[in-house]
């Protein structure tokens, strides 16, 4: 099987794959013919794409996301998309609680402050009064494998976690009413697109904090940086609509943590993604199933 990957993976198990092609450009600048599968990783797979490798069998996604593919467009050109569920919970619960820390006790902040030599004698800086996270009510949007263990995680901080889903808790508007921290796991969907909306913005109660490490997209990122601008809240995010780019008017804020989309990038996470991977990758050489094909995929067709 011809492979072409985007990147060269982390971990041991990588090294399983002989023979696999880096592309340094995506897409390529020409056809692909006899690439069977293709290792992505927050890469866009489109139609335009998929007209590149007419051959294509599988398109192997290193992430749980996967909305950068065009499942559909898969489908129906016979291909298989696989992604790396389970494995990256902790981890992105983890920078989810790190962002939740660093905004309510102003960590940023107190490290800018210290760089800068504008530390001065006391303790009554206002740049570094935060608030504490025990009592605090944490409202997460969503309540899968991630946002649950974020809740166990808050509540060994003895925080109040309520939370909202399609089939239980809080509705959505009360819940942003409610909360002093307001953190998002959902998937990026034509459901999920814009669910953060100006208005809903609009209902977060002064000084709240907005943490997300699911998807930028999920947000509307022009009012969320108006929000920001305007001092009203705090802010934690990984994720970004336009990725690597970042709206200019948030990078002097102070009242914003920012980081590059690192939810799972731990080196234990990052080496069971790949293992996943690269068993997914294995299984279709072979002419077998991937393990873990994305719900909405077609099965994978021989070659």
């Amino acid at each position: 099987m011809r492979i072409l990957a985007t990147q060269r993976l982390p971990g041991p198990a990588w090294d399983e794959l002989e023979g696999v092609e880096l592309s340094e450009d995506w897409p390529p600048a020409a056809p692909q013919a006899g690439v069977e599968a293709l290792v992505v990783g927050n890469r866009r797979v489109d139609e335009a794409v998929l007209d590149l490798f007419p051959d294509l069998r599988l398109v192997a996604n290193y992430g749980v996301g996967y909305d950068q593919v065009d499942v559909g467009a898969c489908r129906a050109r016979g291909v298989a998309v696989t992604n790396t569920p389970g494995v990256l919970d902790a981890a992105v619960a983890d920078l989810t609680l790190a962002l939740v820390l660093a905004c309510l006790r102003r960590v940023v902040a107190g490290d800018r402050l210290v760089r800068e030599g504008r530390w001065r004698e006391g303790w009554s800086q206002p740049d570094t009064l935060g608030r504490d996270l025990a009592g605090a009510t944490l409202g997460l949007v969503g309540l899968g494998r991630i946002g649950s263990a974020v809740a166990r995680r808050a509540e060994a901080f003895e925080m109040r976690v309520i939370h909202h889903r399609r089939s239980s808790g809080r509705p959505l508007d009360d819940l942003l009413r409610e909360a002093d921290v307001v953190s998002l796991h959902v998937p990026l969907s034509p459901e999920t697109t814009g669910l953060i909306s100006r208005e809903r913005l609009a209902l977060l109660r002064d000084d709240a904090t907005l943490v997300n490490t699911a998807r930028g997209a999920v947000v509307d990122e022009d009012a969320l940086v108006d929000e920001l601008a305007s001092g009203r809240l705090w802010a934690g995010l990984d994720v970004f609509v336009h990725e690597p780019h970042v709206p200019e008017r948030l990078l002097g804020l102070p009242n914003v943590v920012l980081t590059p989309h690192i939810g799972s990038a731990t080196v234990e996470t990052r080496a069971a993604m790949t293992r996943i991977l690269v068993d997914n990758v294995l299984a279709a050489s072979r002419g077998e199933a991937p393990l873990t094909l994305v719900p909405e995929s077609c099965a994978l067709r021989h070659g």
